[in-house]
Parts: structure tokens; sequence; C-alpha cells
């Protein structure tokens, strides 16, 4: 799901995990902000990997990807689902400054992952496409007073804390607790600014909201690793 690093750091990432890239079946797309889609036209390019957007985010990405074979250009709506092989992908809106973020959950047989970043809110419809899933990455993208006394401008740390920025640690946590709620038994906390969060600050705010649970808590950190606290 999306590549928003270089395509020689993805190979380097892939070579680490001791996956190649000509083994991948598909990107799907969550937005077309840079920092999710830096990669995504030189890794199709070189291992004629189809992507799925939605039509909104496709029109906006179009031009920053370069060449895409039409047989690779691959369109859905929000809210639909889809398979890629075996896999089952639901999609769902996010709220985010974008032309129409989603987010998405991947299931096979009795699993489900399900990946919900870059939201200024939490939805009714986000709930009910995530909760109930087995592993589930999550936004804590800022801490409130980190972002509050930071060096960000004023209209940039307005544009973080609105309803189509990004979700603070204290509401990740809410949302957290409702996922273990459900019997999510992974959560791993993903999309930490490097200004404004710390990763012991993110895993101790969402800990201490779901300590009465058997939930595992991770951490993704600046390199990909993921980390427990």
């Amino acid at each position: 799901m999306d590549c928003g690093i270089s395509g020689k750091a993805l190979e380097e990432c892939l070579k680490t995990a001791g996956i190649s890239g000509s083994t991948i079946d598909a990107i799907v797309i969550t937005h077309e902000h840079s920092d999710h889609i830096k990669g995504v036209g030189i890794i199709s390019r070189k291992y004629n990997i189809p992507i799925y957007a939605n039509g909104p985010t496709w029109q906006a990405m179009k031009g920053q990807l370069g060449r895409i074979e039409d047989e690779n250009i691959c369109i859905f709506e929000t809210g639909s689902e889809f398979y890629i092989k075996d896999i089952k992908i639901e999609t769902f809106k996010t709220s985010h400054d974008a032309a129409e973020s989603v987010g998405y959950t991947f299931s096979f047989m009795d699993e489900k992952v399900a990946v919900a970043t870059d939201m200024g809110v939490i939805t009714k419809s986000v709930l009910e496409a995530i909760c109930g899933s087995h592993t589930a990455l999550i936004e804590a993208n800022y801490d409130q007073n980190m972002l509050e006394i930071g060096s960000y401008p004023y209209d940039l740390k307005c544009r973080i804390k609105g309803e189509c920025g990004h979700l603070c640690n204290n509401d990740t946590a809410k949302l957290a607790k409702l996922l273990a709620e459900s019997g999510t038994e992974r959560i791993i906390l993903g999309h930490l600014s490097e200004e404004n969060n710390y990763p012991p600050i993110a895993f101790e705010t969402v800990r201490e909201c779901i300590k009465d649970t058997l939930t595992e808590l991770l951490v993704v950190l600046k390199d990909g690793m993921v980390a427990k606290y």
C-alpha cells in the first residue's frame, strides 16, 4: 500500500525483508500526497505492477507518476470492494485534505488487517470498516503539546489539527480502545510526525487507554522498523 519513498530506497527495504519486487502483485493508493506516491511510478514500470486508486486520486496523481501502461491503471469507487488474487480488499473514505483519500482492509480466510492513516477525524464509516480487524495500523501523527509549542507556522498547525488533517495521540488512543474492545489483537501506530511526536509518548498515551486489554501495541519508526516499548 502506497510507496512514498524512492524506488532505490524501496529496493533496499525489500531486500532487507527478503522480498523480490517481482513478487508484488499490486500497489493500492490511499491518496496523492508525495509522501505516499513518490516511488509508485518507478516501481510500477520496473516490475509491471498494476496501480489501484479511486478516480479523483488518479486524476490528482497521474502527472506525478510518469508513463503508466494502460493495463496497470486500475480505478475503483470509494466504498467498493475488489479482489487481488485471494485477498479481499475493502475501501472506505477518510477525512484528509486530498482529492478523495481512502483507507483499506485486507481479508484472507479468517484474517483481516486494516490500515487507516491520514485522517483528521474518526468517522462512523471508518469505525465500521476497521473494527473487528485482527491487526490494525492506525495513525498517531502528533502530540498536542509538542505541536502547540513547536516551530510550525500557525496555518500549518491549524491544518494538522483540522478535520481534514491528522490524528493526535489522544484521539488515536480512543480509536485504539474501540478497536481493542471489538477484538483487535494487534495495533500498530504509524505515520508519526518527526517534528511533533516521539514514539514513547505515542506508545504510552495509547497504552494507558488500552492497558486493561490483551492487545499487542507496536510503533512503526522512521526507518520502517517496528518497536515494542
